[in-house]
């Protein structure tokens, strides 16, 4: 399945480096979302490196979810594609 990295995981003064928010196509409410938990999710960047990490949990009503990768993405890496297997 193909997912947009969102956005970090943040607050209003910190944001948490290795976690990010995806949005992932045809996934449109919490329930299914919560579907997704423990799958994996891949992004590989421009230079061809792939990065590994892991759904954790749905974010919100809209069937966003939460993703744990190994080290953390660079900024960059925002509103590009990712890979749920």
């Amino acid at each position: 399945m193909q997912a947009t990295v969102i956005s970090f995981r943040r607050g209003r003064h910190l944001y948490k480096p290795r976690q990010f928010i995806i949005e992932v196509e045809g996934i449109e409410n919490k329930e299914q979302a919560e579907k997704l938990i423990n799958k994996k999710i891949t992004w590989k960047s421009p230079a061809g490196k792939i990065i590994s990490g892991q759904i954790m949990a749905s974010h919100g009503n809209k069937g966003l979810v939460r993703a744990l990768f190994e080290k953390g993405l660079p900024g960059q890496a925002i509103n590009t594609k990712a890979e749920v297997k």
